[in-house]
């Protein structure tokens, strides 16, 4: 009796542990199924799909954005300086005329009752408003506020060289300060004739 008993208990141990060794592998195959599951959801994502994939793809397009702003603010700088030197090119090279014409005419400023200092500092302050101004221009535009400032006190050489900047004539711009077609041309003449006197060497 006692042994029967004995032999029930032994087998009922060994059932019990082999149910608890079954329990422990099936959770062992679970645990393993899920991150398995887990690398074959990351495996099975194509490449540069996910976070990745977002990155590149805002990188890219930030670069395609930014690329172009650098090229368009590249481009209107270049723009901008190129603008800038031509400006000082013209502005050198009619100051430098200038200073040639005073030098081959070294009456003229005297005749024109100014002096060369005058003539060429007025010119060269000129040209930082308007760099294409010519020099001749410049003293027809003294000449004319001079000759003509007493009767017509709105025309002035600062006035005369602010219609020049603007790309008007002489004679445009007279009759824009007042005086007439004919009076212009009058003007305009007289202003020529006394620099070509006083250009005489």
């Amino acid at each position: 009796m006692h042994l029967r008993i004995k032999t029930v208990a032994t087998l009922g141990l060994g059932c019990l542990l082999l149910i608890g060794m079954q329990t422990l592998v099936s959770a062992q195959g679970r645990s393993g199924g899920h991150g398995g599951g887990g690398g074959r959801g990351s495996a099975g994502s194509p490449a540069g799909v996910g976070v990745d994939r977002g990155i590149n793809t805002s990188s890219d397009r930030s670069n395609g954005r930014a690329d172009s702003g650098r090229a368009t603010a590249s481009d209107r700088s270049n723009g901008r300086s190129d603008a800038g030197l031509e400006r000082a090119r013209l502005q050198r090279e009619n100051a430098r005329a200038a200073d040639e014409e005073l030098s081959d005419h070294p009456q003229m400023a005297a005749r024109l009752h100014t002096t060369a200092n005058d003539l060429r500092s007025g010119y060269q302050a000129a040209l930082l408003t308007n760099p294409k101004l010519k020099f001749g221009q410049y003293v027809a535009a003294t000449r004319l506020a001079t000759n003509l400032g007493r009767r017509h006190p709105s025309i002035t050489r600062a006035a005369i060289l602010a219609g020049l900047a603007k790309g008007q004539s002489i004679g445009r711009t007279l009759q824009d300060l007042g005086l007439s077609d004919r009076e212009a041309k009058e003007a305009r003449k007289q202003a020529e004739r006394e620099l070509k006197e006083a250009r005489r060497s």
